[in-house]
């Protein structure tokens, strides 16, 4: 049972470190010359430029940037509840809030990852001042940590929702 119990919290520690990689991380759309990503644009390492409210499909970004946060935090408040319920529950119980709580923060990165598949053409297209050689790029690793992460998280509600407490 201990080997199983720390699987289930190393899984669950690389999803929230997958989760912040790919919130924090300036690397959602890479090309030769520039990497971008849902809070700036760099042309080059020197050259960088905040996304704020003078951009067009801001709301979007704005939409990714929360539900990737809420992701991030949702999956920390299940490990810390996690934490509680081993020591709370009685013996034969299921981690069942634990489970709820991680199956929302795969949701949140699903829905984040999901919003910024579908709208980054038009992000980039109606901000080519912002973004003047985006075209020919493609999907960094933040993005692809983003899909990864909701798989993780996914993987781990589920285990938390089929796991019962023994001796």
């Amino acid at each position: 049972m201990l080997v199983l119990l720390a699987f289930i919290i190393a899984f669950h520690i690389t999803s929230a470190a997958l989760l912040f990689v790919a919130t924090i991380d300036n690397a959602w759309w890479v090309g030769d010359e520039f990497f971008a990503d849902v809070w700036r644009i760099c042309t080059n390492n020197t050259n960088c430029t905040v996304i704020n409210d003078s951009f067009q499909e801001y709301s979007t970004l704005q939409a990714v940037q929360a539900t990737m946060i809420l992701s991030t935090i949702l999956c920390c408040i299940a490990f810390f509840i996690f934490v509680l319920q081993l020591f709370r529950l009685k013996q034969g119980e299921r981690f069942v809030l634990t489970s709820i709580i991680q199956l929302m923060s795969c949701l949140c990165v699903m829905i984040a990852a999901s919003i910024y598949t579908d709208r980054r053409e038009d992000i980039h297209d109606k901000n080519a001042k912002f973004y003047p050689v985006t075209r020919e790029g493609s999907y960094g690793y933040s993005y692809i940590l983003a899909w990864v992460a909701f798989a993780c998280t996914f993987i781990s509600g589920m285990m938390y929702l089929i796991l019962r407490k023994r001796k």
